[in-house]
């Protein structure tokens, strides 16, 4: 085990880490193994909060690094994994377990996102793990940018899955994120397989993802998804990240940009309803 082949000591994380242990003294390399093993995770913040990540009342794990770079990302401060903090599995573990009477009577559970929770699967997929044999309810957060990243495996103990389908093209998803739609689509097609269940959420934003066209053909690939969509999230844009980017001196490419209109927010609606789909 880590903490037997390791000098450690046992730290109170501060902020929105409080009651975690956190691995210190390890060198680069013993964090990299670790890291890859599954041992520790780098993590930004936790809450617990209802009805936003999942069902019932949720323990929500922020963790650190993402390879996308979304112009309306509202976490800017998780892009690098370097600037969470590493926790010990069986930290996290125990603080699942000391929640899981709650995630029983609200029927929540955990929920991983990020930053990019599918950066780092061994962790991920470990505490999921641990929390199916505890009988709670997992959630995971993800662009499925990293769709490679997961095994049929690690997919097993995921109970929903919050996509978010960011476009339905390839050119307009890279300008929104600078990486590729195809990744996407192949693991939402992955977790349908799997018969996991599936919200989707898009973003919409005027004159970058609101064209019918888009929309069209986000309901497109959702539809190969099948039945396993149990709804799409239509999340109109806003500008709460602004002030991160400002503080972090990250030019921000939508600093001037409004949220959708009434009738933008009713006309994307349909169109994903007019496919089937129950849309909040």
């Amino acid at each position: 085990m880590l903490k037997e082949s390791k000098t450690y000591a046992s730290q109170t994380l501060m902020g929105g880490l409080s009651g975690f242990e956190s691995p210190i003294g390890l060198d680069r390399r013993d964090r990299l193994s670790a890291l890859k093993s599954g041992d520790i995770g780098f993590v930004h913040s936790w809450d617990i909060n209802t009805s936003v990540d999942g069902p019932g009342t949720r323990m929500t794990v922020f963790m650190s690094g993402c390879p996308l770079r979304c112009q309306y990302c509202q976490n800017p401060d998780t892009w690098k994994m370097r600037d969470g903090k590493p926790v010990y599995l069986d930290a996290m573990i125990k603080k699942v377990d000391r929640y899981k009477d709650l995630f029983k009577a609200t029927h929540g559970g955990i929920t991983f996102s990020g930053g990019e929770s599918m950066m780092q699967p061994a962790f991920v997929s470990r505490v999921f793990h641990a929390a199916k044999e505890m009988g709670v309810h997992t959630c995971l957060d993800t662009s499925g940018f990293l769709n490679t990243n997961y095994t049929d495996e690690m997919l097993e103990d995921i109970d929903l899955c919050l996509l978010d389908v960011k476009s339905g093209d390839e050119e307009t998803y890279h300008k929104v994120t600078g990486g590729t739609l195809q990744p996407t689509i192949d693991f939402g097609q992955r977790l349908a397989k799997a018969g996991k269940k599936i919200w989707v959420r898009f973003v919409l934003v005027p004159g970058l993802t609101d064209s019918e066209e888009n929309v069209e053909n986000v309901a497109k690939i959702c539809e190969t998804f099948g039945d396993s969509v149990e709804h799409i999230d239509v999340l109109g844009f806003h500008q709460l990240g602004r002030p991160k980017w400002h503080e972090l001196r990250i030019p921000y490419p939508l600093e001037n940009q409004k949220g959708p209109n009434a009738a933008t927010r009713e006309r994307v609606a349909k169109q994903f309803k007019d496919h089937g789909f129950t849309v909040y």
